[in-house]
């Protein structure tokens, strides 16, 4: 039941993927704790035993595509851990990143006040849109560091304000370019590449590293609550530290 609700939910036949999303592991039937983090990590299938956990939703499940699939080392350990116990594990990728209500770009875009306007890149899964008023540099550095609990990286000419933004949570720098077509002031996202910076100076955009973890705590933590409320179960959200 909760499978079926959450790949309706989250749309999952629209999206072409790196990873299956849905059920992962198969455990028990019975779901009356729920535990959600950002990557099913060792630390927080532990975290998810301790909490007696029948199930475990992520962002970062496993089984990438270009991945070796044979069950060793790390793998082996994490998804003998998830069987022996019988937990199952749910992971929801892009249509996580996507989702209008729950996903992580909406509600990066709701933590930071950005009036979005509306979706481009790969799948329309990246937002663009504009603050109410424009915000200086510093105001956006003390927005990102409050919200997210980590100082962010950022490119650019520290006494342009900034109206107009473009953003996308994870590893999305690749749609940096785009961005600027699009006429914005920055772009955000999780993480950078060594390009990024050239193309920030010479364009006068800025680029915002703000952190692929930090900026991916949100959906996932959303999800769960909104399967608690749904179902009538208990949730813990576990952030597992990573300062990356």
């Amino acid at each position: 039941m909760l499978e079926n609700y959450l790949n309706s939910l989250l749309a999952i036949q629209q999206f072409r993927d790196y990873c299956p999303n849905g059920l992962q592991v198969e455990g028990r039937a019975s779901i009356q704790i729920l535990i959600s983090g950002v990557t099913a990590s060792q630390a927080l299938i532990e975290a998810a035993l301790d909490l007696h956990a029948d199930a475990i939703i992520v962002h970062h499940g496993y089984f990438w595509r270009g991945e070796d699939p044979c069950l060793r080392g790390i793998r082996r350990h994490r998804i003998a851990t998830l069987i022996k116990h019988n937990i199952n594990l749910y992971a929801y990728h892009l249509p996580l990143d996507a989702h209008v209500e729950l996903g992580n770009n909406t509600l990066l875009g709701k933590k930071l006040g950005i009036i979005e306007e509306g979706r481009f890149g790969e799948q329309n899964i990246a937002a663009y849109g504009h603050f109410p008023e424009s915000v200086s540099l510093d105001r956006l550095d003390a927005l990102l560091s409050s919200g997210l609990g980590r100082k962010p990286l950022i490119i650019g000419d520290p006494h342009k304000p900034v109206r107009r933004i473009a953003w996308c949570t994870g590893a999305a720098q690749g749609y940096f370019e785009e961005a600027i077509r699009l006429g914005t002031d920055a772009f955000i996202t999780g993480e950078i590449s060594e390009q990024n910076v050239h193309i920030a100076r010479e364009s006068g955009v800025m680029f915002i590293s703000a952190g692929h973890h930090a900026t991916e705590r949100y959906g996932i933590q959303a999800l769960g609550e909104h399967i608690s409320r749904k179902f009538g179960i208990a949730h813990h959200f576990i952030d597992v530290e990573n300062p990356v």
